[in-house]
């Protein structure tokens, strides 16, 4: 039995590491026209047209800011016919979502033993 390897193409890009998935989500996230169209796929799958509508922009514009979506990782974007759909990808919400789900985790305890400290460690020198 044979096996090959592949190997990655010069054109080929590595896989993303957890910490650059991350700049990549919270980056998409930061502005309100993004989020809005997250939203709006939050509540299922819609056209490019169907999205471009809800604003006050061209197609291209809208275009954009799918592709920083798209290139985040969550959206997924396809050709039916001569139109374009487009999915949320929960996954990458669920990634960004429990790295803010274990901050506040670490923020709370911190802040719940500096409490205690205040109240039980003040009154001794």
């Amino acid at each position: 039995m044979v096996y090959h390897q592949v190997m990655p193409t010069a054109t080929s890009s590595p896989q993303p590491d957890a910490e650059q998935v991350l700049d990549r989500v919270f980056k998409a996230l930061s502005d309100p026209t993004r989020r809005s169209i997250v939203i709006q796929l939050s509540h299922g799958e819609a056209t490019m047209s169907e999205i471009a509508g809800r604003f006050d922009m061209s197609l291209p514009g809208v275009s954009k800011h799918v592709s920083v979506l798209e290139d985040a990782g969550l959206v997924h974007r396809w050709r039916t016919g001569r139109s374009r759909r487009c999915r949320l990808q929960v996954e990458r919400m669920e990634t960004a979502n429990a790295w803010l789900a274990s901050q506040t985790e670490f923020w709370t305890d911190t802040l719940d033993a500096l409490s205690q400290f205040v109240e039980n460690g003040a009154d001794h020198p």
